[in-house]
């Protein structure tokens, strides 16, 4: 006997708005400096129920999702997020798909799909299909920014404040022009986390070829093991060439904003781990592609920042590393939403409340003291 479905809702209204949150201190990494992040929260409702799914970038991406994608959108069966994923990006050819309207697509797909597991009564991960009830969790900072003191003491509060066992800062500063510096904050962070912890860095594509090469072997020399964006990522060869040279893992793909550009990564034999994020890469739905991509190589696949809406979906693939615990992302994610997660001991147990969706809201009162479009 086959049971009863449960209705066909339909989207019935998909809202945007951004958030800007000043920096608790001057960030920059080996390309870029900022001292503010806007948090772009589209709203997705269908039967009186609301699901919620973000991106970062311009505050002009809230224009994006009302102007371009509300109308591909609205009228549509709440249950279909793939089909609704297609439309938009078919509906955004025109317009420009890389970039800016990326983020707006991915922040609507994990909003629909937080809709679509609220309307069930269901954690994500239950609705995706858990390989795992935990997920690993790396702290992430270290901006080139931070004198030593500021470095070390967020350094010592992941390892041994909260337990994390995995650490990254960031490197290549002023375009890899101050490699002397870069490689004394490496020894520096070697010595507050100490000999047991993973260190990692990122110089965001900050160094050539041959000068990633030569930082990487003295970064050998502390033990570091994940050399994130060494080269531009854009370098498929210069990534492949510096992965050849060195014995840690060289990793990248944050950039991925389409499923083609993870293949050529792929392709071109260019990393150990592909990162994807699911706020640039066309959400949940592309990143869980991504990641099943990334098994077809024999690779891990880790999600770049805005841990919260990476979580579930992390759990639902059997070729997970870790998540990017970022402090800029986690500072405005517990700012500005209820129900943030626990990274003590180094994972977290998306689910693990029972709360339906990936089990965030918005703060409402305090989210307007931040409001920017």
């Amino acid at each position: 006997m086959t049971a009863a479905l449960p209705t066909d809702p339909t989207v019935t209204a998909l809202g945007a708005a951004a958030y800007t949150v000043p920096t608790d201190a001057p960030e920059a990494d080996g390309t870029l400096g900022w001292d503010e992040t806007t948090l772009v929260l589209v709203t997705a409702a269908s039967d009186g129920v609301t699901g919620i799914g973000w991106t970062y970038g311009s505050p002009a991406t809230a224009d994006v999702v009302t102007r371009h994608l509300a109308g591909v959108v609205e009228g549509r069966r709440a249950w279909d997020v793939p089909a609704m994923n297609e439309a938009m990006s078919r509906a955004v050819r025109n317009t420009g798909r890389p970039g800016l309207v990326a983020g707006a697509v991915s922040a609507v797909d994990i909003a629909l799909w937080d809709l679509k597991a609220r309307l069930l009564g269901l954690p994500l991960v239950r609705l995706l299909g858990a390989c795992s009830c935990e997920v690993p969790v790396y702290g992430s900072g270290g901006f080139t920014t931070y004198d030593d003191e500021r470095l070390e003491r967020q350094l010592r509060g992941w390892t041994q404040d909260e337990g994390i066992p995995r650490v990254k800062i960031k490197i290549g500063e002023s375009w890899g022009a101050d490699e002397r510096r870069d490689l004394e904050r490496v020894a520096r962070a070697r010595a507050a986390i100490g000999d047991d912890a993973e260190l990692y860095v990122d110089a965001n594509g900050a160094y050539g070829r041959g000068q990633a090469v030569r930082v990487g072997r003295r970064l050998a020399e502390h033990e570091v093991t994940w050399f994130e964006e060494p080269v531009s990522s854009d370098d498929l060869t210069g990534l492949a060439q510096t992965r050849a040279a060195l014995p840690m893992d060289v990793t990248a793909g944050e950039y991925g904003y389409t499923l083609a550009y993870f293949g050529h990564m792929v392709g071109e034999q260019a990393v150990d781990c592909l990162q994807a994020d699911v706020t640039r890469c066309g959400g949940i739905t592309v990143w869980l592609r991504a990641a099943a991509l990334a098994e077809s190589a024999g690779l891990a696949v880790s999600g770049h920042c805005a841990p919260h809406v990476h979580a579930h979906a992390a759990a639902a693939v059997p070729n997970l590393r870790h998540l990017e615990w970022f402090h800029d992302h986690v500072r405005v994610e517990r700012l500005l939403f209820t129900g943030a997660l626990d990274p003590r001991g180094g994972t977290i147990r998306p689910g693990a409340d029972a709360s339906a969706g990936h089990g965030l809201d918005l703060r409402t009162a305090r989210a307007e003291e931040y409001r920017s479009a």
